[in-house]
């Protein structure tokens, strides 16, 4: 009788999961594909060397790096490792892929204009190896290059964008996953994971993060946190008080959504349910899918019209004589303008990294028409100090505000900046913690300390020019000013 030896299999190749603006585990369809294909090594690269690439401003790079931290020990408790490298994916994935073995590379497509002949590039360098390449869906609930008008081209316009999309958005929201079963890949030998810190992304000399600090939890852990308080508590109510700056009125899910940390199928879905369960939160719920909606919205700008950031989509604009101000900008840019509620979403910006979206039109506004500064001062500025700044929502926003953009306000909607802070901040909560100085002066002046009686202000510590600037523009004065433009651009 022979004695039988047991077969052995070869281990399975390795699947090399290509992470980018998606670090979760949930609802990951790049993580799900991979997951069921074999052992999983994961991989992020920050980008350098591609050719119109935007690097990330100062606050987002400070949150890459608590959430790469955050999904590098997620990924860990399943065996995965986190490869991190740095320079140009073209180059980077296939000799990646090739280390480790791998037989399959997997990723989430992403949306901005240079990132997809990136892709392209790296699928047609894999395939060259005999490496498949797969991407899937992004975050996202419609891809941007699917829904057309009636006559086969892009929406122009958001609210027939939103009535066409909304019944795809159910659909999508249901096919929402749980996080797969992982199963970690041994790396070989000679391959490094690579250091987070080598990237550079945190502020040193001087460290200004400590607000962000204070007031964030990137990583997936965080999101799902915060989606369901705002679930349970913020979205009652939320179709009004969005607009309420001095209350806990919004999601503040925004950084979280653009990293990818939550998926907005998944907060789609949450809403809904809630709606399902108490049917008085209908109405905000349509506003919260409104806003969601909004960020598809943008994104599909920026597909059809890649120069979204630094064109204007009007191209009329490019007569708009614009002002050369710099000190105006710079007067804007550190909440000195004498305007409280600007001041005070300007200070909250710079703090926090983030400002709520009511006061972020205000301060567009004044740059805009106010002052009359592009808007690309405004985007880059934006672009640089929030957590959450979006390749295309910001352009999108900001090209809305200025009335240059696809169904922009019209130009001569012009936000009067205390009548905006006395509406919506009727109780100077906002103000009073963002601009301090101002803080004991009464709520039906603090937002026009220039009119309060000198003998008041006095008593409130305050010295207009001194401790608080005084208005660096008359508001009636500025608004003339910014019809007579408008209007010369419309005549032509």
């Amino acid at each position: 009788m022979t004695d039988t030896l047991p077969q052995h299999q070869p281990p399975a190749a390795p699947v090399l999961l290509w992470l980018r603006d998606d670090l979760r585990l949930d609802d990951n369809p790049a993580l799900n594909a991979a997951a069921g294909s074999g052992p999983v090594v994961a991989l992020f690269v920050f980008e350098d060397g591609i050719e119109g690439h935007r690097a990330p401003g100062g606050a987002s790079r400070w949150w890459l790096h608590h959430s790469l931290a955050s999904i590098a020990s997620q990924l860990e408790e399943h065996g995965v490792p986190l490869l991190l490298r740095r320079g140009d994916p073209r180059l980077i994935v296939p000799d990646v892929a090739a280390q480790i073995g791998a037989a399959r590379v997997h990723w989430n497509r992403r949306y901005w204009p240079w990132s997809k002949p990136v892709d392209a590039a790296v699928k047609q360098a894999l395939a060259a190896h005999g490496v498949a390449a797969t991407s899937h869906r992004g975050n996202v609930l419609v891809e941007p290059m699917e829904p057309k008008t009636g006559t086969g081209g892009p929406y122009k316009v958001y609210s027939p964008f939103f009535r066409a999309v909304r019944d795809t958005c159910n659909q999508r929201a249901a096919l929402a996953v749980d996080a797969p079963h992982l199963t970690g890949a041994i790396l070989p030998e000679g391959v490094a994971a690579g250091s987070l810190n080598s990237f550079g992304l945190l502020p040193t000399r001087p460290d200004w993060s400590g607000g962000l600090q204070a007031a964030w939890t990137p990583g997936e852990a965080g999101a799902r946190d915060l989606a369901t308080s705002f679930v349970a508590g913020v979205l009652k109510g939320y179709g009004e008080a969005r607009n309420l700056p001095g209350i806990r009125s919004t999601s503040r899910l925004s950084p979280h959504l653009r990293h990818g940390e939550i998926s907005v199928a998944r907060l789609w879905a949450a809403a809904s349910a809630a709606a399902i369960a108490d049917p008085s939160l209908e109405a905000d719920v349509e506003v919260f899918h409104k806003e969601l909606v909004w960020r598809e919205f943008a994104l599909h700008l920026l597909h059809h019209w890649p120069d979204l950031a630094d064109a204007n989509w009007k191209a009329d604009f490019d007569r708009f004589e614009w002002a050369d101000d710099p000190a105006g900008l710079k007067a804007w840019q550190r909440g000195q303008t004498g305007y409280p509620i600007v001041d005070a979403g300007m200070r909250e910006l710079w703090t926090t990294g983030w400002m709520h979206n009511r006061v972020r039109m205000i301060v567009a506004s004044f740059l805009i028409k106010h002052l009359l500064i592009d808007w690309r001062h405004g985007e880059a500025w934006f672009w640089d100090t929030l957590v959450d700044a979006d390749h295309a929502s910001n352009a999108a926003s900001w090209q809305w505000v200025a009335g240059c953009g696809a169904d922009a306000a019209p130009y001569f909607r012009i936000f009067n900046p205390f009548g905006q802070g006395e509406k919506f901040d009727a109780q100077a909560r906002y103000v009073r913690r963002w601009v301090p100085e101002l803080a004991r002066l009464p709520d039906n002046l603090i937002h026009q300390p220039w009119t309060a009686p000198k003998d008041l202000l006095s008593q409130a510590g305050v010295r207009l020019g001194d401790t608080y600037p005084k208005p660096i523009v008359d508001h009636a004065r500025a608004r003339n000013r910014a019809l007579e433009t408008y209007a010369a651009l419309k005549a032509g």
